[in-house]
């Protein structure tokens, strides 16, 4: 599957942070370390973090990153953050919506 089909797919679904991740904050943002498989990402903007922190409070990632306050021209760039805390573990998508 490629990225262009990947980003409207992922827009449209619910995700949350995974259970076995925790967020420390930090001045640029936050530590997101993986309790499961011991891995640790850098979130290096607040709204990053807000936007992972509330994933679980909407129905999915294109609400959530409105719901933040994310201006349109910037939700590409977002996309490819949360792509890559998903390949991580860091979130995962909710199976409970």
């Amino acid at each position: 599957m490629t990225m262009i089909a990947e980003t409207p797919r992922m827009l449209q679904r619910p995700w949350e942070l995974s259970a076995s991740v925790a967020l420390r904050p930090e001045p640029f943002g936050a530590l997101a370390y993986n309790f499961a498989n011991r891995t640790l990402s850098f979130l290096k903007r607040p709204a990053l973090v807000r936007v992972v922190e509330h994933l679980a409070d909407h129905p999915d990632v294109h609400s959530t990153l409105v719901a933040e306050g994310i201006p349109e021209e910037q939700h590409d760039a977002y996309l490819r953050a949360l792509r890559g805390l998903a390949a991580k573990d860091m979130i995962r998508p909710r199976t409970d919506a």
